[in-house]
């Protein structure tokens, strides 16, 4: 029943507080505006991730206000709420006034130094037939390149009306069926929380979109769900176990890492700005907006439910391998535009 109440606390959140932030997003002006990469061809609101955020923070603080138990006292939750406020800072900030790449990923280096020495980290590496290694010092970066991955992944699949908010809240929803079967109700609650503001958002994302999270919203959303990831399989010994993570969030990571490993083949920057994601490859392909977003859904659901079942059976591995197999030939049969585009 908590975990209910959480969800339903946060999907009214989401639902009210987002035409507000639309309201403060155009008199602060946050705006979007439309280039030759962008489906939209007039400026957008882009400060949904206030309302995703602050539906977030209030539903958990009206939580315990009912008398619900967080895990405050676990340094790494705590860590992990502290980062989600500073990557939707910097978020907010390149809404208002575009910082360059480097300098958000410079950004990004810093919050999760903060957020690592406070606790929420990756400290070990369990290899099948090998045992546990401790990363040592390896384990802040590669913290940093979980925490960053992750949110610029999410951040990059904003490409259409309510694709980077579904994906999130199908992930959340999934990392919640995962804790809430290993037993770990405390972190399926904050997974929750996230779904339903997120959720509460995506009432007025999806297509024709009224407004759109902005950098503010991936970023929030993206660090939310790595930290969450941390916290499932955090020190954990079991190799099974601390692959779901990257099986949940699979399409939006294998999407980032097959669009950086194109663009470097060819001499280019990772940040290049282009039409190689795979939301973009699908629109080429002759799909519809809305039919290209609940393809990616689907494929989603898929990879959460393997994620999920690769805790119970090891045959469920095919479905991973399956699936990065369909988004490979989705990369090579294909061709995307690669003509260089304004940044954005």
């Amino acid at each position: 029943m908590t975990l209910l109440l959480t969800f339903a606390s946060t999907l009214l959140g989401g639902l009210c507080l987002t035409p507000l932030a639309k309201i403060l997003g155009a008199s602060w002006g946050f705006l979007d505006q439309p280039d030759s990469r962008k489906i939209h061809q007039q400026p957008m609101v882009r400060m949904g991730g206030l309302a995703i955020c602050a539906a977030t923070f209030l539903g958990l603080l009206g939580m315990m206000v009912a008398g619900v138990a967080l895990p405050t006292s676990n340094p790494a939750f705590m860590a992990m709420l502290l980062g989600s406020v500073g990557f939707f800072a910097i978020g907010l900030a390149d809404d208002r006034w575009s910082l360059s790449p480097i300098l958000r990923l410079g950004l990004q280096a810093v919050i999760t130094a903060i957020t690592w020495y406070f606790g929420l980290r990756l400290d070990v590496l369990p290899i099948p037939g090998i045992g546990t290694i401790d990363l040592g010092l390896f384990s802040l970066p590669i913290t940093f390149l979980w925490l960053a991955g992750v949110t610029n992944a999410i951040n990059w699949l904003d490409g259409l009306d309510g694709l980077a908010s579904g994906v999130s809240a199908i992930a959340a929803v999934m990392f919640a069926l995962v804790n809430w079967k290993l037993g770990n109700s405390d972190i399926a609650m904050i997974s929750l929380a996230v779904a339903g503001a997120t959720i509460g958002f995506l009432r007025y994302n999806f297509k024709p979109a009224q407004l759109y999270m902005g950098d503010s919203g991936s970023y929030f959303l993206g660090s939310m769900l790595g930290g969450i990831a941390i916290l499932t399989v955090q020190n954990h010994a079991n190799f099974t176990l601390a692959m779901l993570p990257y099986v949940i969030l699979a399409v939006p990571i294998l999407d980032m890492t097959f669009v950086i490993v194109s663009r470097l083949r060819e001499g280019k920057s990772p940040f290049f700005p282009d039409r190689r994601h795979i939301h973009h490859r699908l629109l080429q392909a002759g799909l519809s907006q809305t039919s290209a977003v609940l393809s990616i859904y689907g494929l989603m659901g898929w990879a959460g439910l393997s994620g999920i079942l690769l805790n119970i059976n090891y045959v469920a591995w095919s479905n991973v391998f399956l699936l990065v197999f369909i988004l490979l030939i989705t990369q090579i049969t294909i061709k995307p535009q690669i003509t260089q585009l304004p940044q954005g």
